[in-house]
Parts: C-alpha cells; structure tokens; sequence
C-alpha cells in the first residue's frame, strides 16, 4: 500500500508552496487513518455534512479524516486550471478563481457541495447545455482506492477505466484527493430575461432551439435554465455574461430571487451573485422552514439564508422525526419523501412534465438542459456509470418535496412510480436520494459490468460499499 503517482504534475507549483504542503499532510493524514481501520472494516468518510439525501446505517467504525483535503492546491490562469483537494468546496473554489475573472465550467447551484462530490455524483447546473457535467472539466484526478492506493487517473493510461468510471460511483471506487480541473473566464456580470410560456411543448421547443444555436433574438445565452410553475405557467431564463456597469438585484436578503421570475423580465446580477442566486433559498424549499415569511424572514439573520442552514434543520429532523411526528400527532398519514432529479431526452421532456402534473404533487420544479461536451473515441456512452449518450439533448428535471400516501402505501410508492416512468421515456436519474431499482433495473441503468470489472480491479478486497448497497439498500 502506498502512493503510486508521487503528484509530480503541479507545473509550476515549487515544492516549498505552503498549500501544496499543506496538501500532502492532508494526504499523509488520510492514509494514516485508513491504515489505522480496522481489517476488513467498510472503509467510511468522516464527513460532518453531506448534499445527500439518503439515510445510512450508523456504525462506530471511525471514518477517514478528510480534514486535510479542503483547500486550493494552485491555481493558474494562463492555463485555465485548478487544482483542488477532493472536500474543496465550490464556494471556496468561486471565491479563489473570480478575482482572476475566471470560474469553473460548472458551478453546482449549493455552496457546500464539493469538488469531489460533484464529479463522484453527477452535478449540473445552468451552463451544462454548453459545457456538459463538472467531471467532464477534469483533467486528472488523484483517487484513493479501496485497496489503500493512490493512484492519478487521466483520460488515457494506465487508469482511464477509473478515470471514465469514477463519475457516478459515489465513493465504491474510491475517493478524490486531488483533482485538476479547466476552468473558464468569466464577465463581472450576468444579463438575465424570463421568458413565459403557457404551453409545455412551446417551452420544450425553446429549450431545443436554444440549446442548439446558443441565442436567443441576436443575443447569445450562457446561461439557461427553467422552472414550472403548473402546466400553464413555466419559465426559461437567459442568463448572458457581460462587462457593461449598471444596477444589480440582490437576492441575499428579504428579495426571492425564484419569486422574481415571475414578477419582472430582464434582471442582472454580479456574476458571483448569479453563481449562487439559488443557495439563499435553496431553490425555493426554504419556505418549509418559514424563511420566506416576510416577518420570519426580516428575523432571520442575513447570513444563515443559506442552504448549509437548511441541511442541518434536515438532519435535526432526519435524527428525531419531528415533522412526521407531528403529522402523525395531528392524525395525518407519515408523507414520502420526493426528493429527486432525473433526466429526460429532450423530446420526451413535455410527455414527462404532463405526466408528473398529473400524478405527483409537487411544484414548482426546476428545468435544466444539459449535453455532454464530446462522444468517446469508441463511439460509446463516455461515462459508462451514467450513459447518457453525447451529441443528445437531455432535460434535467429536479423536484424535492413530500406527498401525502395512503396508510397501506408501499415504502416508496411515489419514487418507484417516478423510477418506472423516468426508465420508460429512456432517462435516467441521480442517485443522491433514495432509490428503489431491482437490482436487475439497477445494473442495466448504471454500468452493470463495467462497474464490476473496476470493483475488482480497485477495491478487490471489497473494503468500499458496493453501489447498489449503498445507494439503494442504504447500508
């Protein structure tokens, strides 16, 4: 057991850097903590927060120490790269590349979700219709296996099949220590226009022509993403990245940014304000805590509008049970859980969101295009643990609520509802939440054998969670 790369391909990065120090104690301190497990122990992260929303089984094992992992290695503009351990935040990240006006190709809409976190699970966010996932901005990526190696994988040599097979894998290959990734420059300022539409084929076929010429009316989009209000109100917004000076909204405060969609037709905010014009109000479920009330809301300190806040209000009711309890309290029926995102061809899109109107609960819902970036040289899904094909439109629709269920209601009935209908139409969806497949389905869906041929190959001793224990048996 040992490194394997001694991450030698810091460019200009001299070895006497301070966060490139600091960097390899972090690693130092992570293999000294594997090697102090247990043998034969599930290996575990030792994280305090998680972007996930799937419950675990408790164990005493202890975790890994990560605490080392969570900063900014280098960054170089020329070059249009950053090197970050793998618990870097994109809130940290955002912070260290904006004043040298650049960003990475992909900002997940969450301040805390990580670096690590979004190219291990699938991110996306309003610029994936031109620039594809954020693992397909990695160039190189450091992974500590299952086997208590540490190996550096690209897109060609001797680890490719990790390097094409770790997105998705949610740590059951392994974990990021360190990743490269491209990034790219940036305006001072993001150009918003809402677009109404009261057809959800007319809002289908906007996306679709959009996605393809990247403008709109002569002017070009950056930016494009959507949200349904009901079947005859829905939204897309433009975003277009610019220099030109002028006012700016802020929706940090007692202004909803969601809300404003509806109310106005052109908007502008600071680029850095645009990155993370959902995280105030976590998209819009901050109204389940009373956020959005205007007296609650002028009560509740600036700086806890954040979505960081929120999850740990989830965890104090994921450990006690408080909103069912009361549900139950007051005679009402335990709620499932519908927190998920799925993707949809294109073409497809307009049947799903009827079909979802009609049958589930919930709006409003979240509406983002994404197209990955180029095929593989075999002509093959790229990313064999999440195929969607390349050179395809797909249609991100995210929705995270709960739904009333009958007393005798099988566990899941809504999501399994949903995982049938996605399946149907040719999708696929995140496995960050629940999941509910036949193992059979599961494999079929995200990667079958490919998964388990790098199974071997990286954790032959099966210290890591197999995928489907994880995401769908939730051990």
């Amino acid at each position: 057991m040992g490194i394997c790369h001694p991450i030698s391909t810091f460019g200009r990065v001299p070895g006497h850097d301070a966060r490139f120090i600091a960097h390899r104690a972090g690693v130092e301190r992570l293999l000294a903590s594997y090697r102090g497990l247990p043998p034969g122990t599930t290996v575990r992260l030792a994280k305090k927060t998680s972007n996930l929303f799937r419950t675990r089984a408790d164990t005493a094992v202890p975790g890994l120490d990560v605490g080392g992992l969570a900063g900014i290695i280098a960054i170089e503009p020329d070059r249009l790269t950053a090197d970050v351990g793998g618990m870097t935040t994109y809130e940290d990240l955002v912070a260290a590349t904006l004043p040298y006006g650049l960003s990475p190709l992909v900002v997940p809409q969450l301040k805390t979700i990580t670096v690590g976190g979004a190219v291990t699970g699938i991110g996306i966010e309003s610029s994936s219709f031109r620039n594809g996932l954020p693992h397909e901005s990695v160039l190189e990526i450091d992974v500590l296996t299952g086997a208590g190696e540490i190996v550096t994988a690209k897109p060609a040599g001797a680890h490719a099949d990790l390097f094409h097979g770790f997105p998705n894998s949610y740590g059951t290959l392994g974990y990021s220590t360190r990743l490269r990734i491209r990034l790219e420059p940036v305006r001072p300022y993001v150009a918003l226009r809402h677009l109404r539409f009261r057809e959800l084929t007319e809002l289908v076929s906007a996306i679709d022509r959009i996605v393809a010429e990247r403008s709109h009316g002569g002017e070009r989009v950056d930016y494009l993403d959507g949200v349904v209000f009901g079947r005859d109100e829905s939204y897309l917004t433009l975003g277009r990245q610019t220099d030109e000076p002028g006012p700016v909204s802020d929706y940090t405060g007692m202004a909803i940014y969601y809300q404003s969609i509806r109310t106005r037709d052109t908007d502008r905010l600071t680029i850095h304000d645009y990155l993370w014009r959902w995280d105030t109000d976590w998209f819009w479920c901050s109204r389940y805590f009373g956020a959005q009330h205007p007296f609650v809301r002028r009560c509740w300190p600036k700086r806890y509008l954040r979505s960081s806040v929120y999850w740990k209000l989830i965890a104090l009711n994921n450990r006690y049970h408080i909103a069912d309890r009361l549900r139950v309290y007051k005679g009402g029926a335990r709620p499932e859980r519908v927190i998920q995102d799925i993707e949809v061809p294109i073409e497809r899109t307009a049947e799903f969101l009827d079909w979802f109107l009609s049958e589930i609960p919930i709006e409003p819902v979240w509406l983002c295009p994404v197209r990955l970036c180029a095929p593989s040289a075999s002509g093959t899904a790229p990313w064999p643990l999440y195929p969607i094909p390349a050179e395809k439109t797909y249609v991100n629709v995210g929705f995270w609520s709960t739904v009333p269920t009958a007393v005798d209601a099988r566990e899941g009935a809504m999501n399994r509802e949903i995982e049938g209908k996605v399946a149907d139409l040719d999708g696929h969806k995140s496995l960050y939440s629940e999941a509910f497949y036949e193992k059979v389905d599961f494999d079929r869906l995200y990667g079958g054998d490919t998964y388990t041929t790098l199974k071997k190959r990286y954790d032959p001793e099966n210290r890591l969670l197999d995928l489907y224990a994880k995401v769908v048996e939730r051990k």
